[in-house]
C-alpha cells in the first residue's frame, strides 16, 4: 500500500501532490504557482499579495448563501530537516513517503504534514462539488516556520470572513483556542583566529540519535538538546585539561530542538586517554537521563586531522560558559490552563559564520507577554556577561483564549454528536498565526484543529492515518452546521 491507496482518497491525493513540490520556508515559489494554477483549473477567484500569501475564494453551495463567510487557513512552507546520512535537496527533491502500520512517514526527512495536510484539506474542499458550505476564503500563508512573514504582512483588507478555522494543530480530538507568543534572542561571539600548537591530540566529538522535535509543542517532553549535551562534555574538558576549540556547530532552526551537534577540539597529548575515560563516564549518565525520551542517543569521539586555526581561548571560555548557563526547556507552567506550558526557552542552534563569528540562536515562548520578555532578558543577560553581542527579533503575539467563542461551541457540539465524546479544549504552547490575524481582524472568531502528527520539525515526523479521516469528517460537519447570519 502507498499514499495513493489511503482514504479519504481526495485529501490524501492532494497531500501527495504537495509532497512532490519543494517548499522550504522563504522558497515557496513553486507551491504558490501550484495554488494559482489550481484556482485557474477550478475556475475559482484567486489573489496573491506581494509577500506571496494566496487567497482562493469559493461561493456557497446552494442553500448555504446566508451563512457567514468562513476562512480556512494553513501555511504552505515546511520545516526542512534531514538525517545526516540522508541525501536530499529540499530545494528540488520531492519528499519520499512510506506507510508503517497506521502511520505515514518520510524517508530520512521531515514529512511536511505540518502544514501540508491543512493545505490539502482546504484544496479538497475547494475542488469538491458535493461538500456543503457557506462562502469560503481559503488563505494560504508563506514563511510561517521561520518568521511568520506571511501573517505579519497580511493586509487589513485581504480577508472579508467572519470565522477563521486554522488547520495547523496536531492532535485529533483537540480544539485549540489559544497559543503562545514568541521571540528570538541571538548571541554573536566574535573571535580571533589563533595558530594550532604542537603536541596536542585533536578529536571530533559528535552527538547524534536524538529525536529532536517542535520547540513549542514538545518542549515539555524533556527531549535531549544536542547543543547542551555537547557543551556539557566540552565544558568539563575545558575545566580539567585547558581545551582548545577549532570548530563547533549544532542544531538548525529556531523552532526545533537540536538533534545533532559536533565540535573539533584538542587537548595536550598526554591527556588523550583522559577524554575517552571522561566520555565513558558521561555517556551512560546521559543515556540514563534520556532513556525514556531519547533511547537512541549516542556521543562519539574520534581522532581528526590538526585544524588550520583555532578560536581564541578567551572566546572559547566565554562561549562554553554561556552555553552551559543558558537555560533550555520549560521555565513555568500555566496557572489558568492545567498542563499547559506557560513559558519556555530553546537553545536552538550554534553556527560558525564568516568574519570569525559564532552565532547562537535561541527562542522564547510564553502565553504571558511579560514572561516572554522576562525569558528573553534572562538569556540576554547570560550572553551579555559572556561578551557576546545580543539582539532580539520583534517577536509575535499570543492568541488569548475566548471560551465564549460561537465557532468553538459549534465545534464542540459537532464533535460530540459525531463521536459521542467531548473534544479536549486546549491552548498550545507553540506559536500559531492566529495571534497576528486577530491583531488585524479583531472581529474574527477562531479555532484551530488538525489530525494527529507527532515529532513535527524532525525527520521522525509522522501522521496518524486513521486520525485524518476523523478530522476530515469533523471539519466537514462543522462547515455544514454553522448557522445562518441573523
Amino acid at each position: 500500500m502507498n499514499i495513493k491507496d489511503l482514504k479519504p482518497a481526495s485529501i490524501w491525493n492532494y497531500f501527495h501532490e504537495i509532497t512532490q513540490i519543494p517548499r522550504p520556508s522563504k522558497k515557496e515559489e513553486k507551491i504558490i504557482t501550484y495554488l494559482l494554477d489550481f484556482a485557474k483549473k477550478h475556475n475559482l477567484s484567486v489573489k496573491k499579495d506581494d509577500t506571496g500569501n494566496v487567497l482562493i475564494t469559493k461561493e456557497a453551495t446552494k442553500g448555504k448563501e446566508n451563512l457567514p463567510i468562513v476562512i480556512l487557513q494553513g501555511h504552505v512552507d515546511m520545516v526542512c530537516e534531514k538525517n545526516t546520512d540522508t541525501v536530499h535537496d529540499f530545494d528540488k527533491d520531492p519528499i519520499e513517503t512510506y506507510i508503517d502500520g497506521d502511520w505515514l512517514k518520510a524517508k530520512g526527512t521531515t514529512l511536511g504534514a505540518d502544514n501540508g495536510m491543512g493545505v490539502a484539506a482546504a484544496l479538497t474542499i475547494l475542488a469538491s462539488d458535493d461538500i456543503e458550505h457557506g462562502k469560503l476564503e481559503c488563505l494560504f500563508t508563506v514563511d510561517e516556520e521561520t518568521g511568520l512573514t506571511g501573517a505579519y504582512a497580511l493586509g487589513k483588507d485581504f480577508l472579508t470572513g467572519d470565522i477563521l478555522i486554522n488547520l495547523d494543530t496536531e492532535e485529533e480530538g483537540q480544539i485549540y483556542i489559544g497559543c503562545a507568543g514568541g521571540k528570538g534572542t541571538i548571541a554573536t561571539f566574535t573571535y580571533k583566529s589563533e595558530s594550532t600548537p604542537v603536541n596536542f591530540f585533536w578529536f571530533k566529538v559528535q552527538v547524534k540519535g536524538l529525536n529532536g522535535g517542535h520547540s513549542g509543542a514538545e518542549i515539555h517532553k524533556g527531549l535531549g538538546n544536542a547543543n547542551k549535551i555537547l557543551n556539557r562534555y566540552l565544558w568539563d574538558l575545558n575545566r580539567k585539561y585547558d581545551l582548545l576549540l577549532a570548530e563547533i556547530g549544532g542544531g538548525n532552526l529556531h523552532n526545533a530542538i537540536a538533534r545533532e551537534a559536533y565540535a573539533i577540539a584538542g587537548v595536550p597529548y598526554n591527556k588523550k586517554e583522559n577524554i575517552i575515560i571522561d566520555l565513558n563516564i558521561l555517556a551512560p549518565q546521559i543515556e540514563a537521563e534520556l532513556k525514556a525520551v531519547d533511547p537512541n542517543f549516542r556521543i562519539t569521539v574520534e581522532s581528526t586531522d590538526t585544524p588550520t586555526s583555532l578560536i581564541d581561548k578567551n572566546t572559547t571560555n566565554n562561549l562554553l560558559n554561556a552555553i552551559y548557563g543558558c537555560p533550555h526547556g520549560v521555565l513555568g507552567m500555566s496557572f489558568d490552563i492545567p498542563g499547559l506550558v506557560e513559558t519556555s526557552t530553546n537553545l536552538a542552534s550554534i553556527k560558525m559564520k564568516a568574519s570569525n563569528t559564532i552565532v547562537v540562536g535561541t527562542s522564547q515562548r510564553s502565553s504571558t507577554e511579560s514572561q516572554k520578555e522576562n525569558a528573553a532578558n534572562m538569556v540576554n543577560a547570560i550572553f551579555t556577561q559572556a561578551k557576546a553581542e545580543v539582539t532580539h527579533s520583534d517577536g509575535y503575539p499570543g492568541w488569548k483564549p475566548n471560551p465564549d467563542s460561537k465557532i468553538l461551541n459549534i465545534a464542540k457540539e459537532t464533535y460530540k454528536k459525531l463521536y459521542n465524546k467531548e473534544p479536549e479544549i486546549k491552548a498550545i504552547h507553540a506559536g500559531l498565526e492566529c495571534g497576528l490575524f486577530l491583531e488585524k481582524y479583531p472581529h474574527l472568531d477562531m479555532i484551530s484543529c488538525g489530525p494527529t502528527i507527532t515529532d513535527a520539525h524532525s525527520p521522525a515526523e509522522q501522521i496518524n492515518i486513521p486520525s485524518v479521516a476523523k478530522w476530515w469528517d469533523f471539519l466537514l460537519e462543522v462547515l455544514k452546521n454553522i448557522p445562518a447570519k441573523k
